[in-house]
């Protein structure tokens, strides 16, 4: 494949290297297969040379006049080399996509399993419709690039070789002939611009950034029609349709520069095998079979000159989506794996030691959380409290490792987080946030993550202990009933009931509610309060909330401000002077006021 490409488009050494690194890496498991893939693509070339050759052979035998039975045989043996090369043809194709269609499942598993391993801030900084045009479609665009781009420019290799040196067999001045017009097409092609690659990188990009608005449009439905800005959505993307099909039709335009360009030269191949073939003939050097034969080497030389032009412009949308593929799998997360440092069994307890911390791309000048300090006891509840940007739900993220802290240190159990492999602290903490994100899959996936190794009877003893066991049975299909796309039709006290659910099933040794239960109305927050005593029964817990009821069954309260630790202590302790806490404690006694009279 390289030494053909070589030939047409300079390519820089990190290209090739890409290229050689993407066929190592996804099609050296398939050695099997690709090596019966080489033995089809030697066959289809050796029977493509063969079949002038008995054309040529049926003719001169004619001419001579010999016996019928020659020219039988020698029919149908032209006969049964047309057949077999279309039954190595149809096996070439086969074996061709199912080698391609592996390698890129294998590409596609490993793109996304890296896009999941990846920080959050590589993940804000771009949309989901962008990650799926990466995964997707820039994959999609390889499939040709491992199943037919290599085997195509090798068989147009052999068959351009096979032909010149039969001609140079057959007489040295057609030989040399068209080595001459090979060497002119090649060359043509050689000069033809390469702007194409860039284009079609471009295409690439501007696919992203449209599936990335698609997704944004159909996500944020609601929005959308409640602000009248439907219009505007329809807009925007009717802009980026329209530069997205103009860089589509430049790209299209600078890559048919390759298929334009050997024209003539095809042109003046058939004039020199017909002048050549017509001047031999007359010369006695040559017969009229061998006549045809050299018209028809002429003409076959024409299929492997097409076959790299045509895989050439291949490439070029290839290399686009190689650079691109490439890049993400070499973007490395900033979150980097712990040396392996075990946690202690049982309930952890949680350290902050002077954390400074600011979100990337924010104002360095002004950090969420500023030199933090405090230390939770195994076993113990933490309240945490503070207003909206305070800092309480960055502590969470820096517990779980979305985020490394930029000073100090976060300890769990005694141990740096740094130090253990992420797998391991998420394992062991258990999240429930006031956002569900639920999947368009049944009940028991949902609570799951798609462990089949969760027997249904926990689940069902999870459900009946956040009082869900009505829901259940009530479902058409039980715990095999398939939820709507985003938890359609479901509360949003049955999506956080569900939510609490995944920790009962979890049993983590540390638990963070982050405002969990503020989607809750007072009946349904009451049936929690039970299930959330037996789910903090024996383990670490740090509660994020906006009121005090949720957080009266602290052991203790640590109350955040711009950042800072404003207060700590014990609910007792703090009640009396901290402002913080009364205005929870009123704000606590209207919405039940509120409610009572609704």
């Amino acid at each position: 494949m390289t030494g053909a490409a070589a030939l047409a488009v300079p390519m820089r050494p990190m290209a090739v290297r890409r290229y050689f690194g993407l066929f190592g890496t996804y099609l050296a498991p398939q050695w099997p297969r690709a090596l019966l893939l080489g033995v089809l693509v030697l066959g289809g070339v050796g029977l493509q040379l063969v079949g002038p050759q008995l054309v040529r052979g049926l003719i001169d035998a004619a001419r001579a006049g010999r016996e019928p039975w020659v020219l039988t045989e020698t029919a149908l043996l032209f006969l049964a080399a047309a057949v077999a090369q279309q039954v190595i043809a149809v096996g070439t194709g086969y074996v061709g996509a199912d080698v391609g269609w592996t390698a890129t499942k294998r590409l596609r598993t490993d793109l996304l399993a890296h896009c999941l391993s990846l920080d959050l801030v590589f993940h804000s900084a771009r949309t989901p419709g962008e990650m799926i045009e990466r995964v997707d479609t820039d994959v999609a665009t390889l499939a040709n690039f491992f199943s037919q781009l290599g085997i195509r420019l090798l068989s147009s290799v052999l068959l351009l070789g096979g032909v010149l040196v039969l001609l140079y067999r057959e007489d040295w001045r057609l030989g040399l002939g068209f080595t001459t017009f090979a060497a002119v097409a090649l060359a043509a092609l050689r000069r033809v611009p390469a702007a194409a690659a860039s284009r079609w990188r471009q295409v690439r990009q501007l696919g992203a950034e449209l599936f990335g608005s698609v997704g944004e449009y159909l996500s944020g439905i609601e929005d959308l029609r409640r602000c009248g800005a439907v219009g505007y959505a329809l807009r925007r993307f009717f802009e980026l349709s329209r530069t997205l099909m103009r860089t589509d039709r430049a790209a299209n335009m600078a890559g048919s520069l390759l298929w334009i360009a050997p024209i003539g030269v095809f042109a003046a191949g058939h004039a020199l095998a017909l002048a050549l073939g017509g001047y031999l003939l007359g010369a006695g050097a040559i017969t009229l079979g061998t006549v045809f034969l050299v018209f028809s080497y002429a003409e076959l030389l024409r299929r492997p000159i097409d076959q790299i032009n045509a895989q050439l412009q291949d490439l070029q949308r290839a290399a686009a989506s190689i650079v691109r593929v490439d890049e993400l799998l070499h973007t490395t997360s900033a979150i980097q794996d712990g040396a392996g440092r075990l946690l202690p069994p049982g309930p952890l307890s949680v350290e902050l030691d002077r954390v400074t911390f600011s979100y990337p791309g924010a104002d360095r000048g002004k950090p969420v959380l500023r030199d933090v300090s405090f230390r939770l006891e195994p076993g113990q509840v933490l309240g945490l409290l503070g207003r909206t940007g305070s800092g309480k739900t960055t502590i969470g993220r820096l517990l779980f490792r979305f985020y490394d802290a930029a000073l100090g240190s976060v300890r769990v159990g005694g141990v740096d987080v740094r130090d253990v492999r992420v797998v391991d602290l998420r394992t062991r903490i258990g999240l429930v946030t006031q956002e569900v994100q639920l999947f368009h899959a049944s009940v028991r996936d949902n609570l799951t993550f798609f462990d089949c190794g969760i027997p249904d009877g926990l689940i069902e003893g999870a459900l009946r202990a956040l009082g869900l066991e009505e829901w259940l049975r009530a479902l058409p299909h039980g715990l095999d009933t398939v939820l709507p796309p985003g938890g359609g039709g479901l509360s949003a006290g049955q999506a956080q009931l569900l939510a609490f659910a995944r920790v009962f099933l979890q049993d983590p040794d540390l638990i963070i509610l982050d405002e969990a239960s503020s989607r809750l109305d007072p009946a349904t927050e009451r049936r929690l309060d039970e299930a959330i005593e037996r789910l903090l029964a024996g383990r670490t817990a740090i509660v994020i909330a906006h009121r005090l009821a949720t957080i009266e069954r602290a052991d203790q309260i640590l109350v955040l401000e711009d950042g800072r630790v404003a207060a700590a202590g014990t609910l007792e302790e703090l009640l009396p002077d901290c402002q913080e806490l009364r205005a929870l404690m009123n704000f606590d006694d209207q919405r039940m006021t509120a409610h009572t009279a609704g």
